[in-house]
């Protein structure tokens, strides 16, 4: 064999009769990652080893660390005997007005010194790995933070004085909700959607009809709102790992609605929520059956010579590697290419990646291999503890302390909403894109020769949001290394999902926007970001602005599917069946 010869992507090796070994080893392995949810103990064992070790022969460090406990010791005596004012920088769990009060003042300063002085010691110790460091650093934050005075009753002047005033009903109604809870979280109620929350009531409302369905996808055709429409239709790919209709919720914050009424005629893939029948559908399979598939439906019902594609978080990734295949082949049909917090190279894909290594990915693999699927339950376990103070710790404190629930809306409504994901196409995902990163760094094969996003030509629209933990705006801006077309970035305010889903007349809503030509030479994204003044507003209106200026003259309506008994008949009414699907 070439040793110089590229190694082709291709499809995890699974043995067929796994030795009696293997499997009892596969079963422990499942076993732990249940009760770990997901998480690789060896993953946090190796970063301790590493950090303790080099620690261990780090005097200078070490002492930087005894002054620094006597400092902080010296301080909280001086506040708690001599009421001097403490020093720790602003915390939001400590800001009520009874903490400032002695003891809770002191206590909340502690808590805020003993957090400090944890980064401190796991951070800059010189030969730790950088990864090793950073996994660190977030484990002993959590691991304080599991001991914040704000997470105790007995502790938390709050919760002690909604208890005096409340005469302990606020303890009773904490223990409902937390029976509730469990209720739901042990299927015995089955959904996680607030009741008031119902898709096709009042989510995905916008009228459509689903024009096409195959053991994958549903994809969904939109009714025109306007008399005419531009000739390119919008093929909308959401990300496979929840419900479609993010980009469809509430009839005011509806993205698909306004790009309806925009005068364009608009499709969405509604994947399906596979079962263990499933195990076997690879990326392959999501790209064939999903992208590919929908993008023949739209061109052969609207008979469009040009589509717009848009990708929203993995379906932007998977879109790319569509869009990269279909231009390596000579296929020219989509007029422009859009990725919503979607990234092509996994490099620095943020906190996320502290739970990506090879330890973590097997594990997975391992509790995969007993029921085909990942479900949504094993995976918020990682999306929890990056957020573990507004996702963890204070709805604890909130619903079971303080006895109160959260206002429910339409966003946190579909986040309870998630679909589960084939064992195949999982593990192929996060071997391929996130460990070996083999998109951007030509390893990625599509019917067996390579693709890469330089071959796609089409104008492209990206978009990164500010606060996004999933998808970092800095590497979403990495777009800019790997694409040989013009690329207009867009920053905009929020998180991945609020972020996006930022209709016109949200106040407090900015963005950044700056269009980079083919021959423009690269700005790293600080440079961009200094140079690009923010605007007050949601970015649709740009996208629009974006999408107009590369369509064509408004035109007649498109039918709805195709023929009444053809190929693309309108089978039902949107939202469809796989959305139901729970």
């Amino acid at each position: 064999m070439d040793p110089l010869k590229t190694v082709k992507t291709a499809a995890l090796p699974v043995p067929e009769q796994p030795s009696v070994y293997a499997e009892i080893d596969r079963v422990v392995h499942a076993g732990v990652a249940r009760a770990t949810s997901g998480l690789a103990p060896s993953m946090f064992g190796e970063a301790w080893m590493d950090w303790a070790v080099h620690m261990a022969v780090s005097p200078g460090k070490q002492l930087q660390l005894m002054e620094k406990s006597l400092r902080d010791t010296q301080a909280l005596a001086a506040q708690a005997f001599g009421g001097a004012a403490g020093d720790a920088a602003p915390d939001a769990r400590f800001a009520g007005e009874g903490w400032q009060a002695y003891p809770f003042n002191v206590w909340a300063q502690s808590h805020q010194h003993a957090w400090r002085w944890w980064q401190e010691a796991v951070t800059g110790v010189h030969g730790v790995t950088p990864a090793h460091e950073k996994l660190m650093a977030f484990t002993t934050g959590l691991v304080v933070d599991a001991a914040a005075p704000s997470n105790f009753p007995a502790t938390n002047p709050e919760v002690i004085a909604a208890t005096f005033a409340e005469k302990g009903q606020n303890l009773v109604r904490g223990v409902h909700n937390l029976g509730e809870d469990i209720g739901r979280k042990a299927g015995a109620q089955a959904s996680q959607t607030p009741p008031h929350f119902a898709v096709g009531q009042t989510l995905a409302m916008t009228p459509g009809k689903v024009v096409f369905r195959n053991e994958l996808i549903e994809l969904i055709q939109y009714t025109p709102q306007t008399d005419t429409v531009r000739p390119e239709p919008i093929l909308i790919v959401p990300a496979w790992i929840m419900k479609y209709y993010i980009l469809d919720l509430s009839q005011t914050n509806s993205l698909v609605k306004y790009l309806v009424e925009q005068g364009y005629s608009v499709f969405i893939l509604s994947w399906k929520n596979p079962g263990a029948e499933d195990r076997g559908l690879g990326m392959e399979d999501y790209r064939q059956l999903g992208v590919v598939e929908a993008v023949d439906a739209v061109q052969a019902i609207t008979k469009a010579e040009k589509i717009h594609a848009v990708g929203y978080c993995l379906g932007g990734t998977l879109l790319s590697i569509a869009a990269a295949a279909m231009a390596r082949d000579g296929d020219d049909r989509l007029a422009s290419v859009s990725l919503l917090a979607a990234q092509i190279d996994f490099t620095d894909a943020g906190e996320l990646r502290l739970f990506i290594s090879e330890s973590e990915v097997t594990l997975i693999e391992d509790m995969m291999a007993q029921t085909g699927f990942l479900t949504s339950d094993q995976m918020s376990g990682a999306f929890a503890l990056l957020r573990a103070r507004d996702l963890i710790w204070a709805p604890m404190i909130r619903d079971y302390m303080l006895g109160q629930r959260g206002d429910d809306f339409d966003l946190m409504a579909w986040n309870g909403d998630a679909t589960r994901m084939p064992a195949r196409m999982h593990s192929e995902y996060l071997r391929w894109l996130y460990l070996n990163n083999d998109l951007t760094e030509g390893r990625y094969h599509v019917g067996n020769k390579a693709v890469a996003v330089s071959d796609i030509r089409a104008p492209m629209f990206v978009v990164g949001t500010e606060h996004d933990h999933v998808a970092p705006w800095r590497s979403v801006y990495k777009i800019h290394l790997f694409v040989d077309t013009e690329v207009t970035f867009v920053l905009t305010s929020g998180g991945h999902n609020a972020g996006i889903v930022s209709e016109p007349g949200h106040g407090g809503r900015h963005f950044r926007i700056a269009k980079t030509p083919l021959d423009a030479p690269f700005r790293d994204p600080d440079e961009w970001l200094a140079a690009t003044e923010p605007q007050e507003g949601s970015w649709w209106l740009a996208f629009v602005d974006w999408l107009n200026a590369r369509s064509g003259t408004l035109g007649g309506l498109p039918p709805m599917g195709g023929t009444k008994s053809g190929k693309y008949a309108a089978l039902c009414d949107a939202p469809g069946t796989y959305v139901m699907q729970a």
